[in-house]
């Protein structure tokens, strides 16, 4: 059976995902200013307004007639998506990206919780890029996943050169 994948939902998720990390790197620069810390979640809040552009200008670009389909028997890919997205740790509801960002008790934590966010990105946009139908939305999404890399090793190196000397 055929079964169409639901493009549009995928992009608003992907969509709450970055909107949610710009808050959460909007808020921790604010936290932990002045400092090589907060100007890190600084830069990494503007590129994830880059990111929300390039998911929305996506989102503009489908077609309201067509919806992708591919032969899924399970309706396996929506609902994988749907899962990753669920279990990100800032795909929720907003109200509850606050209660997470609470929580947070220093840099340390923040860096962890970073970290954690950026890595949940790759895998969430690696599964959007296999259920994209367009060749055009792979090389964005592409381009979106090596940039979520590169945050990840920014993080990294930035969490181990203060909590991890001589690594």
């Amino acid at each position: 059976m055929i079964y169409p994948f639901n493009a549009a939902e995928a992009l608003k998720m992907a969509i709450s995902i970055e909107e949610n990390g710009f808050k959460f790197y909007t808020d921790a620069a604010k936290r932990y200013a002045p400092g090589p810390a907060a100007d890190l979640f600084a830069k990494l809040a503007k590129e994830e307004t880059g990111h929300l552009a390039i998911f929305q200008g996506m989102l503009d670009g489908l077609s309201q007639d067509s919806a992708p389909t591919a032969w899924d028997p399970d309706n396996e890919t929506d609902q994988y998506l749907k899962m990753m997205a669920d279990m990100h740790i800032f795909q929720q509801d907003p109200a509850e990206v606050a209660k997470v960002l609470a929580k947070v008790k220093d840099q340390k934590d923040a860096l962890e919780l970073a970290i954690t966010f950026e890595k949940d990105s790759v895998l969430f946009f690696v599964q959007l890029k296999e259920a994209s139908a367009e060749i055009s939305d792979k090389i964005s999404v592409d381009r979106l996943i090596a940039e979520e890399a590169r945050h990840l090793r920014i993080l990294a190196r930035e969490y181990n050169r203060l909590y991890r000397p001589g690594r």
